[in-house]
C-alpha cells in the first residue's frame, strides 16, 4: 500500500517545549486525513514538518515516499499547502494573486494564465476576479488561499484549520470543494479544532494531545471505543448536578461530568434498560434533570472520553441557574 505521508516516531522541541512526542502515524494516497485536537496540541507542528519548513529534532518524516530530510525540494514538487492564515497579497486583485503564484512555481505565463481561469471558475471567484483583495469577504479569502495551493496541480493537500472563523454556510462550501478535491484523487491532510468538520470529511482521524497521538480510527472506530449508547442529563443549578454525580458515581467507568455545563454523560451498553436504571437513581437521590437523552456517541464524546476535557473551540454556554 502507497502512503500519502509518513511519521515515525517523531519528535520536535521548541527549548524545554515539547511540540510533538514521539509521533507515529501514517496516510493512506487518496484519502482525506483529518487530526483533531485542541489549540497548541501539535497539529500545526506536524504540518510544518511535512511542508518542509521545518525539520524534525528526531524520527523519520516521508511525503510520497520521500525523505523530507534529504530530498526537500522533491516534496515541494509534489504538495500544496494553505496554512491557518491566508498568505495572499491584499492589494492585488484575486486573479493577480493567483497567477503571480503561477508564476513562482515557474510555470510559463500561458499556462499560469490558464490554471488561474479554471481555478477561479473551481472556487466560484470568477465575478470577484479583478477586484482587490482586501475587498473579499474571510470566506473568500480562504477559498482565494486554497486555489492558490492547487496551482502546481498537488498529489498532496495540506490544509492547517482551513476553517476556523468562518460562518457555519461559508465553511460547508469549503468542505464541498475538499470533497470534490479529494474525489479527484488528492490525497489531503487536514487538521482542525471542529469535531463536526472532522466526522464530515476524514476517511481516518488521528486525535493529537500535548504532541501525541492519543487515539487513531475511522470516525465510526472512534465512536465504537465508547461502546453502546450515552445517557446524558442536563441539570438547572449546580446543587442538583451534584447531587446526580455523587448519586451515578460507579455505575460506569467512563462516566463524565462537566462542572461548567451541569452535564453527565454516562455510556452504557443496554441501552433502554441501563436509561430505566440510572433515571430511577437520579430519582431517588431527589434530583428533578432539565433534560434527558439517550444518543450514539459523537466525536465531541469521544475526545471528552480520551482527553478529559471539552474540545477547546467550542464556546462556553452559560450556567444554568443563571449563575455567572
Amino acid at each position: 500500500m502507497k502512503y500519502a505521508f509518513e511519521l515515525k516516531n517523531v519528535k520536535k522541541h521548541y527549548g524545554k517545549v515539547v511540540a510533538l512526542d514521539g509521533v507515529t502515524l501514517r496516510a493512506e494516497e487518496g484519502k482525506v486525513y483529518g487530526m483533531l485536537g485542541p489549540n497548541g496540541a501539535g497539529k500545526t507542528t506536524i504540518v510544518k514538518i511535512l511542508s518542509t519548513l521545518i525539520e524534525p529534532d528526531k524520527g523519520v518524516a516521508t511525503v510520497a515516499g520521500i525523505d523530507i530530510s534529504l530530498d526537500p525540494t522533491s516534496v515541494r514538487k509534489t504538495i500544496g499547502l494553505a496554512g491557518q492564515f491566508a498568505a495572499i497579497d491584499e492589494f492585488l486583485t484575486g486573479r493577480e494573486n493567483i497567477y503571480m503564484v503561477g508564476l513562482l512555481y515557474g510555470l510559463k505565463a500561458k499556462e499560469s494564465k490558464t490554471r488561474t481561469t479554471d481555478i477561479l471558475e473551481r472556487l466560484n471567484l470568477t465575478d470577484a476576479a479583478d477586484r482587490q483583495v482586501k475587498t473579499y469577504s474571510g470566506g473568500m479569502r480562504r477559498r482565494l488561499d486554497l486555489g492558490a495551493s492547487l496551482v502546481g496541480h498537488p498529489k498532496i493537500l495540506f490544509l492547517d484549520e482551513p476553517t476556523t472563523g468562518l460562518d457555519p454556510r461559508t465553511r460547508k462550501e469549503l468542505w464541498e470543494i475538499i470533497r470534490d478535491l479529494a474525489k479527484d484523487g488528492t490525497s489531503i491532510l487536514l487538521t482542525t479544532q471542529y469535531l463536526e468538520e472532522a466526522d464530515e470529511l476524514a476517511d481516518k482521524i488521528a486525535v493529537i494531545d500535548y504532541g501525541k497521538v492519543i487515539a487513531e480510527g475511522t470516525s465510526a472506530q472512534l465512536k465504537a471505543k465508547l461502546g453502546g449508547d450515552m445517557v446524558e442529563f442536563e441539570m438547572t443549578n449546580e446543587a442538583d448536578y451534584r447531587k446526580a454525580l455523587e448519586a451515578t458515581k460507579g455505575i460506569s467507568k467512563g462516566i463524565k461530568g462537566d462542572d461548567f455545563e451541569l452535564t453527565i454523560k454516562i455510556p452504557v451498553k443496554h441501552s433502554a434498560t441501563d436509561l430505566l436504571k440510572i433515571t430511577q437513581i437520579v430519582d431517588r437521590a431527589g434530583v428533578k434533570p432539565q433534560n434527558i437523552s439517550l444518543h450514539k456517541p459523537t466525536l465531541d464524546d469521544v475526545f471528552l472520553a480520551i482527553t478529559g476535557k471539552k474540545p477547546k473551540h467550542q464556546l462556553p454556554k452559560k450556567p444554568k441557574g443563571g449563575k455567572q
